[in-house]
């Protein structure tokens, strides 16, 4: 596109906006629009190098004033095409972004700032592309006239490679969980029986047999910590870090996880079972972190579940929110520990069935995280018929 005053122009109101100048300041005036200018020309002769789409797209009239060669190689539309006919880019919107998007733009015409907005566009051949929206409203002098400016980046590989980092995140997050019980408990029941094997033979008066056996208590004691605390810091590094969220398909990332937990049935004990009111359900959160919130409450319900006993989780679809569950049917909670569950190291730890220890910790972080994502968790709980969490998250 050739660099004339009109697009200048363009560019000068739309990115650098404008602005009234006092008496004092009319002697810097020519300087000023010198150096506007001569920005508008250098951020000109950037957008038509890089890769991310720039873009002016005027409300009232629906066109394009400013759309850069970037465009082309994303949407693979001529930018001539997209600009004589701006509607058609809609029906490149995947179908199930479309009122997600929809919402978005009544948002940005209300002058809400768009930031990190995630979209997929669907193209001929039934390519999928994962784009990043950043946008604003721009209002000219006069008030009646609104043009949304934005920058599109196409982040269809980051995509890719980020979903296949946390498929194996979330398969080594339930592996700890599962690991952590699989060995916890033979690990304290051998603690248990060399006591008791301590005390019987006392008798014998057999010194080296003594220390034989009180090493294997104490190697027993170590490992089990060991294991817990590892599992521990685990969930409180994720907690310390800081948030990112993003738009994931977050029944995908219970399956992945929940498929883990199937596999160990037999060797847990448990039976686990998963299901969504959709095959995909769009959230924006931290998902590393909110897997976390889901695996530790699996862990406490492992830890509270009898053998033979059923662990379930539940995701769906409530179009301005998602509702998760996760219920047993293990021993309960105790009603005097219900209002202080979520409290920081709270007196309502308890041991779990097998002698897993608490730190009391695991639920605080567990709200906490919920809330940084705007979200609440709730319960309720019988005495030996099972507990089930809820919790719900805007989508917005």
């Amino acid at each position: 596109m050739p660099n004339s005053p009109q697009v200048t122009d363009t560019f000068n109101f739309y990115f650098f906006g404008t602005f009234v100048y006092t008496e004092q300041e009319e002697d810097e005036l020519n300087m000023e629009e010198k150096s506007s200018n001569d920005i508008s020309k250098y951020f000109l002769e950037f957008s038509k190098g890089t890769r991310n789409v720039f873009f002016v797209y005027h409300a009232e009239s629906k066109e394009f004033l400013y759309l850069n060669a970037a465009f082309e190689q994303i949407w693979n539309i001529p930018v001539n095409s997209a600009k004589s006919n701006p509607a058609a880019l809609l029906d490149t919107i995947h179908p199930e972004d479309k009122d997600y998007m929809a919402a978005n733009f009544r948002r940005l015409l209300k002058g809400e700032k768009r930031n990190d907005i995630e979209f997929r566009i669907k193209l001929n051949g039934g390519q999928i592309k994962w784009l990043c929206l950043n946008a604003f409203l721009q209002t000219e002098e006069a008030g009646n006239q609104h043009s949304v400016t934005g920058i599109v980046e196409d982040i269809t590989k980051t995509k890719e490679n980020y979903a296949i980092l946390e498929k194996f995140a979330a398969k080594k997050n339930s592996i700890l969980e599962i690991l952590s019980h699989d060995l916890a408990g033979p690990l304290t029941n051998i603690e248990s029986m060399s006591s008791l094997i301590a005390e019987e033979i006392k008798t014998y008066k057999n010194t080296e047999l003594e220390k034989m056996v009180d090493m294997v208590s104490k190697t027993s004691t170590r490992s089990v910590k060991m294991i817990r605390e590892f599992v521990q810091q685990e969930f409180l590094a994720s907690a310390n870090s800081s948030t990112v969220r993003k738009r994931v398909n977050i029944v995908q990332k219970l399956w992945e996880s929940m498929d883990q937990y199937k596999s160990t049935e037999e060797f847990t004990g448990k039976k686990f079972s998963f299901s969504a009111s959709d095959e995909e359900i769009f959230l924006k959160v931290d998902d590393y972190k909110f897997m976390q919130v889901i695996n530790n409450l699996i862990s406490n319900s492992i830890k509270f579940t009898r053998d033979g006993g059923t662990i379930s989780v539940s995701v769906k679809d409530k179009q301005e929110s998602v509702f998760f569950t996760v219920a047993d049917n293990g021993i309960g909670i105790p009603a005097k520990y219900h209002d202080k569950l979520f409290d920081k190291f709270t007196k309502a730890r308890r041991k779990g069935l097998k002698g897993e220890p608490s730190t009391g910790l695991g639920m605080s972080i567990i709200k906490t995280i919920v809330e940084w994502h705007n979200g609440k968790i709730w319960f309720s709980s019988t005495e030996n018929e099972g507990t089930t969490f809820y919790i719900e998250l805007p989508k917005e």
